[in-house]
């Protein structure tokens, strides 16, 4: 493989900053399970509870409105969404599975802030379990790792 001149890597060592959860209580069960994970990920990081903000919202689909208002405010260095959508017998989970990846992915470009997509979209409940933590790890953790090591990326380009 060819080398490239200069490479720009993000670490996992937190440099400051609040962070922002924003979790859906529909699948509460599984998502309180995303959350701990997510929690713990930032604090085995150095990120502090007096730097975290976690907010609720009814449902996946309100995760992106209020990821963008917290990601627009300045206030945050990276925001996490954490939910959980699990396949039913009608389209409403396409529907609201695309409108969530959308929404938080524009949130992400349209503020410049990382708004890291820790919603599980699941076929059955046993997937989802062992997503929350059983078999497959923790998505909540893994999205605290994302949000620590993009922010880190982009503190990086901004010195560029």
């Amino acid at each position: 493989m060819k080398e490239a001149g200069r490479v720009v890597e993000g670490s996992f060592v937190d440099h400051g900053g609040r962070y922002a959860i924003v979790a859906s209580r529909f699948n509460e069960v599984i998502v309180k399970e995303l959350v701990e994970g997510c929690l713990d990920g930032l604090g085995r990081h150095g990120v502090t509870a007096d730097r975290l903000t976690l907010v609720w919202v009814p449902g996946a689909f309100e995760l992106p409105l209020v990821c963008q208002r917290l990601a627009a405010s300045g206030n945050f260095v990276a925001v996490v969404a954490l939910g959980c959508v699990i396949r039913g017998d009608t389209s409403h989970y396409d529907h609201v599975t695309s409108a969530v990846t959308s929404g938080v992915a524009h949130a992400a470009q349209s503020t410049g802030v990382p708004v890291v997509f820790g919603v599980l979209t699941t076929d059955t409940l046993e997937q989802a379990w062992h997503r929350a933590g059983s078999k497959q790890g923790n998505n909540g953790f893994k999205a605290a790792l994302t949000a620590i090591e993009t922010s880190s990326v982009l503190r990086l380009l901004a010195g560029a």
